[in-house]
């Protein structure tokens, strides 16, 4: 039988929340409250530049000894950003566990960002740039997304551009990490065939040295929203669309529900309401898929097909229909039911991977303030009504609130 997770609290205001598990190896990360979304006006790609940097030297190691030292065990450390978190995070064998709190603690509060390195790895990430945009079924989410928080930071893609990362040096990434990594924005995750007590105990020698540091600025919301149809010529053999509506925040009541409809919507599996009207019914499309993301204080849904461009108008129309469906007519008792189970199944095989489970619980942790069990986020399912679900679909797929953006 799984045992209960455990939270702790440090001095200064770090969080630590705990699994334990017969498994040999251990995951252990550390969330920050700050992503893209934190970034002024000239710091357009810094939060992601300064992840990279984290791992070229700090005041007692090298660049080559971070690399080395989980790697030489078998382990292995990395990071990403996203638009409102940075996450640090190491998989080890449980026997190794002390060497990734202090090698995670030593990146994350020690770098010191070497220009030497800031020049090399700035062509590193414009290479990454121009890979990103060679992927316009990536590209066109960002783009999507920064029509959707027009003129807002959270609508900014995560890269940055080229133009902004020329101008970043060592000063600009320490004057970031001083303003926005507070220790009372943290959070440390961990899941392994460790006792809590000795957790806590490895967590308060390697963070309890660094002292509170509030942040320093506040999110700024997002301005109103407006709907909007745009097309772009990219000059792509295929077409790229992607529909969609903002949506509810992360605290919503609400969130669970809407989940659930756009796995039926358009979910992972071959199933979903729009993978078999576009592509099984009408071979419209190879790949079409809808999808759900909440923010702190908002949140968006959105909907992406390819196909021909003979065959656009035909697979927005579609698509549409689906949408229609959804808002006029309620689920059965039985449809409802077999959404669920789905939904559940997922749910449940996705809960046992260790390494996202320990990802899952540092993200909630640090922005509900609450880690959800498996039961309890089932029972968020098993609550979900028809009328909750017709109640959503009208608000959400309203064709008037719809956004377009389509690259041709």
């Amino acid at each position: 039988m799984r045992k209960k997770v455990e939270i702790a609290q440090l001095a200064n205001g770090i969080r630590i929340v705990h699994l334990q598990t017969p498994l040999a190896a251990a995951y252990c990360g550390l969330t920050i409250n700050t992503g893209t979304r934190d970034e002024l006006d000239n710091e357009h790609g810094l939060a992601h530049f300064l992840e990279h940097l984290l791992f070229k030297g700090t005041k007692k190691r090298k660049g080559y000894h971070i690399n080395n030292r989980l790697e030489s065990v078998g382990g292995e450390l990395n990071a990403f950003t996203g638009k409102e978190e940075t996450v640090i995070h190491a998989a080890i064998l449980s026997s190794d566990f002390a060497k990734a709190l202090d090698l995670i603690a030593d990146v994350s509060f020690n770098s010191i960002f070497p220009e030497a390195e800031i020049r090399k790895e700035r062509e590193v990430i414009f290479d990454e740039i121009n890979s990103y945009k060679d992927s316009p079924s990536e590209l066109i989410f960002d783009d999507f997304e920064e029509y959707i928080f027009p003129n807002c930071s959270l609508g900014r893609n995560i890269l940055g551009d080229k133009k902004s990362l020329k101008h970043f040096y060592s000063i600009d990434l320490h004057r970031f990490v001083s303003r926005n990594y507070s220790t009372e924005q943290m959070v440390i995750s961990s899941v392994g065939k460790i006792s809590f007590k000795r957790v806590v105990k490895l967590v308060e020698r390697y963070f309890s040295s660094f002292s509170i540091q509030p942040k320093q600025q506040d999110r700024i919301p997002p301005p109103a929203y407006k709907p909007f149809c745009k097309t772009i010529n990219k000059n792509t053999y295929q077409t790229h669309c992607v529909i969609g509506n903002r949506a509810y925040q992360l605290a919503d009541e609400r969130s669970a529900a809407l989940t659930l409809l756009m796995n039926i919507l358009g979910g992972p599996l071959s199933n979903s309401r729009l993978n078999t009207s576009l592509r099984e019914k009408y071979g419209l499309a190879y790949n079409v898929e809808a999808s759900y993301t909440p923010y702190q204080d908002t949140g968006l849904f959105n909907i992406y097909f390819g196909t021909s461009k003979a065959a656009l108008d035909n697979s927005i129309n579609a698509v549409m229909a689906e949408l229609k469906k959804l808002r006029t007519d309620k689920l059965t008792t039985l449809q409802l039911h077999r959404a669920k189970k789905q939904m559940i199944g997922q749910l449940i095989i996705a809960n046992e991977s260790p390494e996202q489970l320990m990802l899952t619980m540092g993200k909630s942790l640090l922005s509900l303030n609450r880690i959800d069990t498996i039961e309890e986020s089932l029972a968020k399912i098993h609550a979900v009504t028809p009328e909750m679900l017709f109640d959503i679909a009208n608000e959400l797929f309203d064709i008037n609130q719809l956004s377009t953006l389509t690259y041709m």
